[in-house]
């Protein structure tokens, strides 16, 4: 409900309910805040915020209220310029900051600060304090975060954040009244995989980017891009920076429905892969049989490439979950959609499509993130999202706040009232039930955590499902216990507003994801005949586009490995993978014999190796394209630098080699073109680059032949950088692809889509996306980034499978081993980056306590795990939380290459 209040004797509407901060920020008014956050609430501890309130027109003389302590009343009337409250505000800040530094020159957060902008919003450009100013030493804490404890305010928003909001339990405060310290008890790495949030949350320089502190750049001085992180399925939103030919940085890109505020500690710090030394910067060829190759120019890569594409029924592309759509389409349009393949594991193949089958033909619809954080209820099934998709977990971390929340609105606590709110539901928390192979990183959430195999996870989610919809498969053979288990969660889920069901592809089960998916199912055929919100069913996959490949339906991997290699002869061309992470060496190997290989990719690895033709692929950084998430979102990222000359995007390539080998064929020439082909081609695809996806882009190409610009008006140094090689400013790079520039002259676009950076007068630091928000909290102002491709059709049999699995019985001598997903260390791109290999923990196998000890096993000793095409040699961890008969390894593990996971497998103590 909308209401109007007076704010200096102008009428502004707002939403009931607000706070009166919040409803003057959401109105574009300028008023100073430190302790008050969008995410964290208010708790009015700073005291910055403060405004005159009035209670009648006849009243003269007001009352000094904090904006963010207040609600929004209808005709309310409040003063921001009044003479006393700019008094009281500028005192506040005087106060805040005796015992800061004067470093501004040399902080890592001057230029984007927002005390520096409060203070001068505030007036205060003086300092009269001529005494000792209190001094802290600070603390190491870890690769990602720089401590400099001496420029702290005491807002409280960082042990808020990390222990109130993302659960962490290593950051605090300690001591009273002046003397406050925020840091760990004593140096070490934060434990958090949300750490490097405090970055952002920090309003001043006490918690900065160490990774960007080893190549640091003002800001001003940053050419930045929107894009999406590449680390994970949930497609969080992001801003790169660069300089220099370099990514700098990755901030937070905000999106209501996606990621919101928040990055995870590897979507913010695993961009350093894209500056690696080891990239793949040039063309280089073989010749077949040879041992060594050369690197080629632009002209001797054509040729070549016209030589081994030809059109024959032996020419085959492999695609890859981490290209972009445009890219593994080109590629598909380069070898036939008959000769495209997924170029993921036959396991993955599998869990995949029980993935896409659930959302095209489920009745239940997938939530954004945002809409998790609103459920009310949970049962995850299978998976730790901390590890897979730590998006997700915190996502969580807020759906269990929101039945003890209702009751603090009931006692007329507003949810803003964080401090109220937090007194009221002390330690409460809302239904979350967790069933997986071992511990996780939310079971002190959770309010019951079962520990099994996935057979019995499966099973354990049908018995769920069957209590609240009957037709549901039955499941025989249930224990007592679990029976009485799935009633209880059946129940929680029946009575929730918006229940909610989570599982996903990390523990590699076919039948958990069906199982998860009977649930949701059984749950919406419960609901169907009353007014209450649709239950909600949340899916992870493994890989940044893992279900953009899928919509373009590639034929198995498995499929094409089957047929073999020798005697085939043709060509293979690889498209940003390495086969041999997918699949047993021995059938990689027999696919390539006899055949050429060409390979796109900007890592080196097994596969480029082998290869006949390697070609530089840009990364995410220096091209521009399109991501599916989880949901089904199709999201556009954009270059924030121009490649090397010997770099292109992949799609680029192959349509050059398309071109050079086929020419009458007239492949498509530009981004657009292979778009329109690409929607033409699948129509899933259709609405991902309509015309009113993109009438903002169009419009701001043609603004007096104007783009965005993706440095600042302040950007300095163009000349300069380039004085070694040239004293004449060179032309910026041309950018065909995108509605952005690689200069500082532009049209600054208002499309949430395009937004390269936040920046408004008075507004320096991250703070002002406030500027650019419909109302604070809400959408950006032209829309948020992204297109949903998939929505859930009518419920039916096919719903449900067609009977339980058995349930998993141990064998003797013999474990299950399953995935073990790692946030650090677990993902392919991000292990490339120096900051996150110095948090990936040692690579260890996972096993029951007792299983352990009936091996004569201690923690830390070493085992072998002997199976067909596997062997390893490991430490072992041993955990009483776990599955006996299961065993749990960590992915990643380097130089192992392709796993066949789950597996069965010998386990033994290692010899001396």
């Amino acid at each position: 409900m909308r209401i109007r209040i007076l704010v200096d004797g102008k009428s502004f509407g707002v939403k009931q309910g607000d706070n009166l901060l919040h409803a003057c920020l959401s109105n574009g008014l300028d008023l100073p805040y430190f302790c008050w956050h969008p995410l964290l609430g208010s708790v009015g501890s700073c005291r910055q915020c403060a405004v005159k309130s009035y209670d009648s027109e006849d009243d003269q003389e007001g009352r000094m209220v904090m904006a963010c302590m207040e609600s929004a009343t209808q005709g309310c009337r409040i003063s921001i310029d009044d003479p006393e409250a700019v008094r009281f505000r500028a005192q506040v800040i005087e106060w805040l900051m005796v015992n800061h530094p004067h470093d501004c020159a040399v902080c890592d957060e001057g230029g984007e600060c927002h005390l520096q902008d409060m203070t001068v919003m505030t007036g205060h450009d003086h300092r009269r304090y001529r005494f000792t100013k209190s001094t802290h030493r600070n603390q190491d804490l870890g690769p990602f975060i720089n401590h400099e404890m001496n420029r702290c305010i005491t807002c409280y928003r960082c042990v808020r954040f990390y222990r109130d909001y993302a659960g962490g339990e290593d950051l605090n405060a300690f001591g009273a009244h002046d003397r406050m310290y925020f840091g760990r008890q004593s140096d070490g790495t934060l434990e958090s995989p949300f750490s490097g949030n405090l970055v952002e949350v920090c309003p001043t320089g006490v918690f900065t980017d160490k990774t960007f502190k080893a190549h640091y750049t003002r800001k001003w001085d940053l050419q930045t891009s929107p894009s999406v992180c590449v680390h994970c399925s949930l497609g969080c939103n992001t801003l790169l920076g660069e300089r220099y030919g370099e990514v700098r940085r990755v901030l937070n890109r905000y999106n209501a429905d996606v990621n919101g505020y928040l990055l995870c500690d590897r979507g913010r710090f695993g961009y350093d892969f894209v500056n690696s030394e080891q990239r793949i910067r040039e063309p280089h060829g073989r010749q077949a049989g040879a041992a060594a190759g050369e690197d080629l120019d632009q002209e001797a890569v054509l040729e070549r490439c016209a030589s081994l594409l030809k059109t024959d029924n032996s020419l085959v592309g492999i695609g890859s979950p981490r290209a972009s759509l445009e890219a593994n389409f080109a590629l598909r349009e380069l070898v036939g959609a008959d000769h495209f393949y997924s170029g993921i594991s036959a396991q993955e193949y599998e869990l995949e499509g029980a993935v896409l089958k659930a959302l095209r033909e489920g009745p239940v619809r997938t939530p954004s993130l945002r809409e998790v954080e609103s459920a009310d209820a949970v049962l995850l099934l299978g998976e730790d999202p901390t590890d897979s998709a730590p998006m997700l977990a915190l996502a969580l971390r807020q759906s269990v706040r929101q039945q003890p929340l209702r009751e603090a609105m009931k006692a007329g606590i507003p949810q803003w009232h964080d401090s109220a709110v937090r007194g009221m539901i002390q330690d409460r928390k809302g239904p979350l039930f967790v069933a997986t192979p071992v511990a996780t990183a939310l079971d002190d959430i959770a309010t019951e955590a079962l520990r099994a195999a996935p057979d019995d996870v499966a099973r354990l989610g049908l018995a769920v499902a069957h209590v609240i919809d009957p037709q549901a498969p039955a499941v025989g053979g249930l224990a007592a216990a679990a029976q009485a288990l799935a009633k209880r969660i059946a129940a929680a889920l029946l009575s929730a507003e918006r229940p909610l069901v989570v599982s996903g592809t990390a523990c590699g089960s076919t039948v958990v994801i069906q199982a998860a998916a009977a649930v949701a199912t059984a749950l919406s055929v419960a609901r169907a005949q009353t007014e209450v919100d649709p239950p909600l069913l949340f899916l992870t996959l493994s890989e940044c586009n893992s279900l953009g490949l899928a919509l373009l339906n590639p034929k198995p991997l498995a499929q094409l490995l089957k047929s073999g290699g020798k005697g085939v002869g043709g060509t293979a061309v690889v498209l940003e993978n390495d086969l041999f992470r997918r699949a047993p060496a021995e059938q990689v190997d027999a696919l390539l014999e006899g055949r050429s290989l060409v390979v796109l990719d900007h890592v080196p690895h097994a596969t480029t190796e082998r290869a006949h033709l390697v070609l530089p692929a840009a990364t995410f950084a220096e091209s521009s394209g399109t991501l599916v998430n989880n949901e089904g979102r199709a999201q556009q990222f954009h270059a924030a630098l121009a490649p090397a000359a010997a770099i292109r995007p992949s799609w680029s390539w192959l349509r050059g080699a398309h071109a050079a080998a086929r020419p009458l064929e007239a492949p498509p020439v530009s981004l657009e073109d292979l778009r329109n082909a690409c929607a033409a081609a699948t129509p899933e695809l259709a609405e991902v680059w309509t015309p009113a996806a993109t009438a903002e882009q169009t419009q701001t190409l043609r603004y007096a032949e104007e783009k965005v610009p993706r440095a600042s008006f302040r950007a300095s140094g163009r000349t300069a950088m380039h004085a070694h090689l040239n004293v004449h400013e060179p032309s910026p790079p041309a950018d065909a692809d995108s509605a952005l520039a690689f200069t500082m002259e532009g049209f600054s676009s208002p499309d949430g889509q395009l937004i390269p950076s936040y920046w408004a007068p008075g507004w320096n630091s991250v703070q002002a996306l406030n500027k650019f928000q419909s109302e604070i909290g809400g959408e950006q102002r032209g829309g948020d980034p992204g297109v949903r491709l998939i929505e859930p059709r009518a419920a039916g049999p096919s719903c449900y499978p067609d009977a339980a699995p058995a349930a998993y019985a141990a064998r003797d001598g013999e474990w299950l081993v399953l995935a073990l997903p790692r946030i650090f260390g677990g993902e392919e791109l991000s292990n490339g980056s120096p900051a996150l290999q110095e948090r990936t923990p040692e690579a260890r196998l996972v096993l029951h306590a007792e299983d352990g000890r009936a091996l004569g096993l201690e923690d830390g000793d070493e085992v072998e795990v002997s199976a067909p095409g596997c062997s390893l040699r490991l430490p072992v961890t041993l955990l009483d939380d776990a599955v006996p008969g299961v065993a749990m390894l960590p992915l990643g593990i380097p130089g192992k290459g392709y796993l066949a996971l789950p597996l069965r497998a010998s386990i033994r103590r290692a010899p001396a």
